[in-house]
């Protein structure tokens, strides 16, 4: 088995509090009713750690699903790391991807999303470069969609 980590910023106008309960604390209703056919099911626990969740979203013309596992949740320092640990959406060949996330203070008032993201391969083999494009563009959107909420909401999650 290959452990490859990767490293990804995204900065924001938005202020980190806002950001962390949008991204972490409301997730489960918000990315459903933001971001079209993406749907998310609790399949066991109550979204502390140990809890599975069930993400099903469009992929072209298919549907893909994952099933992320919570590993912590850390509302007093915004951090919230987490596995996807099966499904669809994981690239052959990935046995799992784990995420430490931590949002930080950043320019004038924005927040900066720190993610680490570790990728468990079942051979020796890194993720292909498409592989890391994909699940980077993927993040990315993510987080601009939830940033461009709370930016045309400016009174929620105060």
């Amino acid at each position: 088995m290959g452990v490859f980590t990767y490293q990804n910023d995204n900065a924001s106008t938005v202020a980190t509090s806002r950001l962390y309960k949008a991204l972490v604390v409301d997730f489960d209703n918000l990315v459903p009713k933001i971001m079209e056919g993406v749907t998310i099911e609790i399949l066991e626990g109550n979204g502390g750690p140990g809890t599975l969740k069930k993400l099903t979203y469009p992929r072209g013309e298919e549907t893909k699903y994952l099933v992320q596992k919570v590993e912590a949740v850390d509302e007093a320092s915004y951090a919230y790391n987490y596995s996807m640990i099966e499904g669809s959406g994981l690239a052959e060949g990935v046995e799992k991807m784990t995420f430490e996330t931590k949002l930080v203070e950043g320019a004038d008032g924005g927040s900066v999303g720190k993610v680490s993201i570790t990728y468990f391969t079942k051979t020796d083999a890194p993720p292909s470069d498409e592989e890391l494009a994909n699940g980077k563009a993927s993040g990315d959107g993510l987080f601009r969609a939830v940033e461009a909420y709370l930016l045309a909401h400016p009174d929620h999650y105060n």
